[in-house]
């Protein structure tokens, strides 16, 4: 009987966390339009909350201390606005000369397809001629989901300085929320956690900095060995630009991209900037990131690559960012938790694997 009462206690337990985590997932997803500007709006607030106090401190009313921070944040990020802005013109004036150097390979790429596969010209026509079709088919789809998300993403970016300022000028309330949530004899706890919180999120821009670094490292390496002009500059430029999501990377990639179709006299170049590209990104999200942002969070590093999927699913790039630092607030709160002990012991790095 106490074998059969403690296997039910068991099987209802994990339900009640399959309910939990089941519901959980389904507000992260449906509610992202909400919940990515209002997560990136409390990291900036906990980035920003230390010289925050330290101006109020020195007398300075909250909401002029406030404004001067936010103000400051956005003088760092419109140079990244503007440059993306730069390449992009950039871009648009070299199309004439991309879209005549495209076509002088064209005659070669059919000489190449019929003499290799054995794909006539005629049927290479009709393949181009569908492909072009389709494409004016859905031109008007494309369009719309092209602007859907410039709008989306644009509205979101004038939203996180709201919420960051909101949470910054009224945290006090905040603060008393949650303690009430928590109660009397857990007040000293809630106050550990949020400063080791504020600790944890200083750590994650550290650390996605190191990753930038990296990252532009090994886009100039390849870049370079690829002899493409100004190889440091567009690997750098490339990395920090995927702090600007979605389309960051895209026309910071392009750049490139089209430097090396019209300097160039084969097209094994471009594809080997895409290669670059698309191995540098493979390599940030499964082994730079989950490696470096885990140590300097104190993460194991398969939880932190778990985060980073589940949160690309979830969210899409803006999950990438936002899922590592919440994971390391449920480890600290794993940390102070005896309940939570077998969850901290898969978060923890510093747990492992102490076996043979």
């Amino acid at each position: 009987m106490k074998i059969e009462s403690l296997n039910n206690n068991t099987l209802a337990v994990g339900v009640r966390w399959l309910q939990i985590v089941f519901i959980s997932v389904l507000l992260l997803y449906f509610g992202k339009s909400l919940f990515i500007p209002l997560s990136f709006g409390l990291l900036i607030a906990f980035i920003a909350y230390p010289l925050c106090k330290w101006l109020e401190n020195r007398h300075w009313p909250r909401s002029l201390a406030i404004g001067l921070i936010i103000l400051v944040i956005l003088i760092l990020f419109l140079p990244l606005l503007g440059l993306l802005g730069y390449e992009l013109n950039i871009l648009l004036r070299d199309l004439p000369r991309i879209r005549t150097k495209v076509g002088g390979y064209s005659p070669g790429i059919q000489i190449w397809l019929k003499e290799t596969w054995g794909i006539g010209t005629d049927t290479q026509s009709a393949w181009i001629n569908k492909i072009i079709s389709e494409i004016q088919n859905g031109l008007g789809s494309s369009l719309k989901l092209v602007l859907n998300t410039t709008v989306s993403t644009l509205f979101t970016l004038v939203m996180i300085p709201v919420f960051a300022s909101l949470f910054l000028y009224h945290r006090g309330s905040f603060v008393k929320f949650l303690e009430s949530l928590v109660g009397e004899s857990y007040r000293e706890n809630l106050h550990h956690l949020l400063h080791l919180s504020i600790v944890t999120y200083f750590r994650f821009v550290k650390g996605t900095f190191f990753v930038y670094i990296i990252v532009g490292i090994l886009n100039s390496a390849g870049l370079l060995m690829l002899g493409i002009e100004h190889a440091v500059l567009f690997g750098m430029i490339t990395a920090f630009m995927t702090i600007i999501p979605y389309i960051g990377i895209i026309i910071s990639a392009l750049l490139p991209l089209a430097v090396a179709i019209i300097t160039k006299d084969s097209l094994w170049y471009p594809a080997g900037v895409i290669v670059v590209f698309t191995f540098v990104q493979y390599l940030e999200a499964n082994v730079i990131f989950p490696r470096v942002v885990g140590i300097q969070l104190n993460l194991s590093t398969w939880s932190t690559l778990v985060a980073i999927m589940a949160g690309t699913i979830l969210w899409g790039v803006a999950g990438m960012i936002l899922f590592i630092p919440m994971l390391a607030i449920l480890k600290i709160i794993s940390d102070q938790v005896a309940g939570l002990k077998s969850l901290n012991i898969l978060l923890n790095r510093q747990e492992g694997y102490k076996g043979r």
